[in-house]
């Protein structure tokens, strides 16, 4: 999917036009952001009730309808650009609970959601690497995105064809981490009325931590030049391999954990660690004592320690716990619908002036911000789970 999403960015689109007084690069983000927030408001009615039989074959026409956009963006006239991305977020934000889905509620959901999210971490480097050698070779910007969608094809197929015979769950998996069913209307109000506290509380946190992962993610190109070094196609790829396997051995070791609550305030422990190590990224000097690549990695460590297991564990777990019939997907698409706003508010901050306006500096506010709301935040939903062990 992160070939179909994330090439773009790759590009910086200097001297296109600006539009409603944000640069084209910009624009397009935001463009794509809303459609993405649109996709997981969606995404919170349809993924909770859609039935196993019908999901492969809505993920390949979703993102079959996403390339489609990008191809758009090749042959229409360049300011109809943000209108090609918001059609082309529009049905990808639903793709990830849609495969996750295949994943949740088993003994062994942390090994299977660990390579799933080692996975985005390391292919939207990978992604903006093939862009830029297409870029380096001669490719037009507008161009290059679809074409990165046509290379990725065939690994979309293969996936997904080992995907659709995913066995399913059986009952011991139900025995260890509860029952998961489609919900309805009611069901999904009941589940919110019963836990907002740390629902608010995790929202609020992810919302921030998606902001500036996106602003990490989207503008790489940009953060890259204000850390002096020109980035290789190679280097937006290298920097992330040593984040993956960080990220990769912290989300595998929570499998060890039986106890569900043990782990779900382990995997909010993790979440505060990475929101410290991020932190400490921010502070003035760190960039340049340790040096651009160390910098970009231990900034991304720390990113990725926060965001990644809201894609798949803390709520894969959170379920565990509660024991309400519920499944994971509906609290995912319940966090990434504010995660995504997010994103857009930040930008907009951003070309309104209330903001740095060098990317860099603007990127080192944004997480020390971050940083310091994620801690208080994730604190307050770690003591609402441990001081109500006797209801969950």
């Amino acid at each position: 999917m992160y070939g179909f999403r994330k090439p773009y960015t790759a590009a910086e689109f200097e001297g296109q036009p600006t539009l409603l007084g944000l640069d084209y690069k910009a624009a397009l983000i935001i463009a794509q952001a809303i459609g993405y927030a649109c996709s997981k408001l969606i995404g919170v009615h349809v993924v909770p009730g859609r039935p196993p039989e019908r999901r492969t074959r809505m993920i390949l026409s979703l993102i079959g309808v996403s390339w489609l956009a990008l191809l758009l963006l090749a042959v229409l006239p360049q300011r109809l650009g943000p209108f090609c991305m918001l059609l082309n977020g529009l049905p990808l934000g639903m793709i990830w609970g849609l495969v996750f889905s295949y994943l949740e509620g088993r003994r062994n959901s942390e090994v299977l959601a660990t390579i799933l999210t080692s996975s985005f971490i390391l292919s939207s480097g990978v992604a903006k690497s093939v862009g830029k050698l297409l870029l380096d070779a001669g490719v037009s910007a507008s161009a290059m995105p679809a074409l990165v969608g046509l290379m990725f094809a065939p690994l979309l197929l293969a996936g997904m064809a080992v995907l659709s015979r995913t066995p399913p769950r059986d009952a011991l998996d139900r025995a260890a981490r509860g029952a998961r069913v489609p919900m309805d209307r009611a069901a999904r109000l009941d589940y919110v009325r019963r836990h907002w506290v740390p629902l608010v509380a995790l929202i609020l946190g992810y919302t921030m931590a998606t902001a500036v992962r996106d602003l990490r993610d989207n503008f790489a190109p940009e953060l890259w030049k204000g850390l002096g070094p020109h980035a290789s196609a190679g280097l937006y790829s290298a920097t992330e391999v040593p984040i993956t396997l960080v990220v990769l051995a912290g989300l595998a070791s929570l499998a060890a954990i039986r106890d569900n609550l043990r782990a779900l305030l382990v995997v909010h422990a993790m979440v505060i660690g990475g929101a410290l190590l991020l932190g400490f990224s921010a502070l003035p000097g760190t960039a340049g004592t340790i040096g651009p690549v160390g910098w970009t990695i231990m900034s991304g460590t720390g990113l990725y320690l926060v965001y990644a297991p809201f894609s798949a564990i803390l709520f894969d777990r959170m379920v565990a716990v509660t024991r309400s019939p519920a499944n994971a997907g509906f609290l995912i698409y319940l966090c990434d619908a504010s995660g995504y706003a997010g994103t857009v508010v930040l930008l907009i901050l951003r070309h309104t002036g209330a903001a740095p306006r060098d990317w860099l500096r603007f990127f080192l506010h944004a997480s020390l911000a971050t940083s310091i709301a994620l801690v208080v935040l994730t604190t307050v939903s770690a003591l609402w789970f441990s001081r109500r062990r006797a209801l969950c």
